[in-house]
């Protein structure tokens, strides 16, 4: 007597896993891409700063600060956020503050002086800063 073998039909079972290793290439690329580009996002005047161990200022304010650059050949350059590349005057400079801190009082001003400069120049600057009206400059520096 001959049994009659019906083929076996193989289940499937579903496969709960994920396969994450075209993820972590994704990621790979991703962090290279923001290694290479996070240093051509630093905006400004190129300013060797002088160093000192301090504390980071907390900051509350949202608001953008002023930022105020003064090169090792004396120019000065207001930096509003854009990226300004051409050198201004301490004159235009306390108008520009001036109409900034009545907007916005609470804007947060700061000081990038080369450490070659003259001592000189960092008092001009400070002096005009507090005419036009900021009632405190942050001094920036770089960490040894």
């Amino acid at each position: 007597m001959s049994t009659i073998r019906r083929p076996r039909t193989k289940r499937h079972k579903p496969n709960a896993e994920i396969n994450v290793v075209p993820y972590i290439d994704v990621m790979m690329v991703l962090l290279v891409i923001f290694m290479v580009t996070a240093p051509m996002l630093t905006q400004g005047v190129s300013v060797d700063l002088p160093q000192a161990k301090s504390d980071p200022v907390a900051s509350d304010e949202v608001s953008e600060p002023l930022v105020i650059s003064v090169t090792k050949l004396g120019d000065y350059y207001l930096e509003l956020g854009e990226n300004n590349k051409q050198p201004v005057t301490l004159e235009r400079i306390g108008a520009q503050v001036g109409k900034i801190l009545q907007r916005a009082p609470n804007t947060p001003v700061l000081l990038r002086g080369d450490r070659a400069i003259e001592y000189g120049h960092i008092v001009e600057i400070m002096t005009v800063l507090q005419q036009a009206g900021a009632q405190s400059v942050g001094l920036v520096s770089e960490s040894p």
